[in-house]
């Protein structure tokens, strides 16, 4: 579904952002990315879709090459949903944020149609149509961004610290969203307790390299690993949790 082998990113010759990243992801796999800040999540993500060139390597998606010539299959395959979904949301209307990306690829209004309502429908934002999404809740928004993927009917999501800046009841209705999604998903994200419940492996990024690829259950029990990538164990995981927890 995915290969990476041997990918470099630098923004010049003497900073590498990605060192030698080689790793696979198989169809149906859900994988936490984590790492400290500045690890390279979001840049290794921006490298997958080629928003930013990588400087070396080679980088497969679905069996074709990143390379311009397959540019346009490769995004409609794999969906981007960013951190910040202001960066992806910028019609007047949540109806046309989430048929932009079908119009700007030719689709009949027919089409759009179609899709938007039904994806909409599966996401429980059909109400949210006609609102301006710059005026709706971050959970509100933050579905409205997955809808935009969604509607041009990828394979692969990665999605980009999905539960940053939600309140505790939003940020359930998000990890409960993404358990409904049969899609391939590589998840960065600082909530190891999210990674916990939504993945079956994690890979674990600092300063560019990777430093373990394992069973996730293996690597976010493993207090010292954490200690040496500057994670913490997931808070459902600590001392104080659980004996808050005992009868």
């Amino acid at each position: 579904m995915i290969r990476v082998n041997d990918l470099v990113f630098s923004y010049d010759k003497d900073v590498k952002i990605l060192k030698n990243l080689t790793f696979s992801v198989l169809e149906g796999e859900n994988i936490a990315i984590v790492g400290s800040n500045g690890a390279g999540k979001s840049t290794l993500f921006f490298n997958l879709l080629k928003v930013l060139d990588k400087s070396s390597g080679d980088i497969l998606i679905d069996g074709l090459a990143l390379d311009e010539k397959n540019l346009l299959s490769i995004r409609k395959r794999a969906g981007l949903v960013c951190q910040n979904p202001d960066d992806q949301l910028f019609m007047n209307k949540v109806y046309d944020d989430i048929a932009f990306g079908m119009r700007n690829y030719g689709h009949s209004e027919q089409e759009v149609e179609k899709v938007a309502l039904d994806v909409m429908a599966k996401l429980d934002i059909t109400h949210l149509a006609n609102r301006s999404s710059q005026r709706l809740s971050f959970g509100e928004k933050r579905r409205v961004a997955i809808a935009t993927a969604l509607a041009m009917g990828p394979k692969i999501l990665l999605l980009d610290e999905p539960s940053s800046f939600l309140d505790p009841r939003a940020r359930r209705n998000i990890i409960d969203l993404l358990k409904t999604l049969p899609h391939t998903k590589l998840i960065a994200t600082h909530d190891l307790d999210l990674a916990l419940e939504l993945c079956e492996r994690v890979i674990v990024l600092k300063k560019g390299e990777i430093i373990h690829d394992g069973a996730t259950r293996d690597i976010l029990t493993d207090k010292q690993l954490l200690l040496d990538a500057d994670l913490e164990l997931p808070l459902s995981l600590t001392d104080a949790n659980c004996l808050a927890m005992k009868p």
